[in-house]
């Protein structure tokens, strides 16, 4: 039975759909899907197009919005949107240190795991659309990582497409893990050396706190092991619009003196452990390489192995040798997997996914070359998170596919630039652009 209920312009409706955990084997286990259909109040009775909207991550479940924030105001214009928690996030089936035990040891969750990549989620949405819509092919949305599994929907399903929008999330269609780093870590230094152009204070304040880190055992107060490479990820907020700034601030007030001495400050700890942790988000974490892997080659902890080609990043040696302790990025790596109590129980899991060596592929370079699906794509100029140079590529690869390039955005474009950049993006899916 669904719940319909207000928000201020708003009518929402809880939805909920049942799916075979393996669509290879549509009559053996099922999971169960959460979406939540959000139509404007005005044009609730009315006949309207279908917006499918795939969120970034992996591992994230959808937006939770109040009223019409964001991107939404404007989709709600022309659709009824379908805000879909992808398999294993949020309400859909949560996968975590709670309930992965279920599955059984390591191996059996590993196993259970591979079937939560982007051929998963979109056969999900195949499996899900007749409901929904009645069997008319709908729009899709995909930021960052749901515009990867939006390109996968091209290549396995195009039928159930009117029209894809993409914003942030062209991938490769062939790099591995490894060429997916390996363009990774300069970008990320790129940002680096521009927060510290901004605030130049900052390059003595991350020092300091990097010493600190590497000369004391520091545990948070949720129990994350904090140390100087943990520090250093907080530097995944360094590819949004305003994290810069936030870095900033969390910098600023990181020390207090005490009577032992000066020492980190509980707000500061506060903070970082609510960057740090992946208790809401254990999937970005175990699945985030498994994203990359289309043959018979392992990630093998990929952004960690990669890392050791570039020993700017090591802040021991910064420090030996004067220079800046670089923040790193959209990295996943095996300390994570000790250092967070969220994923501790889960590290031989991730373990063997990392070793695995019978990914399938996700993209069909052929279909897309023959693709009649009219596609548009936002590609931010120099994304954190994203490699530009991969997304033109595979705009190049799909026929029909437009681009909009642009430098005004980072990679949370269609949050901070809504309503403007899903307004100019659906004028291009039109051809009024």
């Amino acid at each position: 039975m669904s719940l319909s209920y207000r928000q201020p312009g708003v009518i929402l409706t809880d939805r909920r759909f049942t799916v075979p955990l393996d669509h290879a084997a549509p009559d053996g286990e099922t999971i169960e899907l959460y979406a939540r259909e959000v139509v404007a109040s005005d044009k609730a009775g009315q006949e309207l197009p279908w917006l499918l909207y795939l969120q970034g991550g992996p591992g994230f479940g959808a937006n939770r919005f109040v009223g019409r924030q964001a991107w939404l105001d404007r989709a709600l214009k022309d659709y009824r949107v379908l805000l879909l928690d992808q398999r294993g996030t949020g309400s859909s089936t949560p996968a975590s240190r709670q309930t992965l035990p279920l599955r059984g040891g390591p191996a059996e969750q590993a196993d259970y795991l591979t079937r939560f990549r982007a051929d998963s989620i979109v056969r999900d949405c195949e499996a899900i659309r007749p409901e929904v819509t009645g069997g008319a092919p709908w729009t899709v949305l995909g930021q960052s990582f749901g515009g990867f599994c939006a390109v996968s929907y091209l290549s396995l399903a195009p039928e159930g497409l009117d029209t894809a929008v993409i914003t942030g999330g062209l991938p490769s269609l062939d790099a591995h893990a490894d060429d997916v780093y390996r363009a990774a870590y300069p970008r990320i230094e790129r940002k680096v050396t521009a927060h510290y152009a901004r605030y130049p204070q900052d390059v003595e304040r991350a020092r300091r706190i990097a010493d600190h880190l590497l000369t004391h055992d520091v545990t948070l107060p949720n129990g994350y092991r904090f140390t100087a490479e943990a520090f250093q990820s907080l530097g995944l907020m360094l590819g949004t619009s305003d994290g810069s700034h936030r870095l900033h601030h969390l910098l600023a007030d990181a020390f207090v003196r005490t009577p032992g001495g000066l020492d980190l400050s509980d707000a500061f700890q506060e903070q970082a452990q609510s960057l740090l942790s992946h208790a809401a988000h254990p999937l970005y974490a175990l699945v985030h390489e498994s994203i990359y892997g289309q043959d018979a080659r392992p990630t093998a902890w990929a952004a960690e192995r990669i890392r050791a080609e570039f020993p700017q990043f090591d802040a021991a040696k910064a420090l030996v040798g004067d220079t800046p302790v670089l923040f790193t990025g959209e990295t996943i790596h095996p300390w994570m997997f000790e250092a967070d109590p969220a994923l501790r129980p889960l590290r031989e899991t991730a373990d063997l996914l990392a070793a695995r060596t019978d990914w399938q592929p996700l993209y069909d370079p052929a279909r897309l070359a023959a693709n009649e699906v009219p596609v548009v794509a936002a590609v931010y100029h120099d994304d954190m998170y994203v490699d530009t140079a991969h997304s033109l590529r595979t705009a190049r690869t799909i026929r029909g596919l437009r681009t909009w390039v642009t430098d005004e955005f980072e990679h949370d474009g269609l949050r901070t630039g809504a309503p403007r950049v899903l307004d100019r993006l659906l004028a291009m899916a039109r051809g009024e652009v």
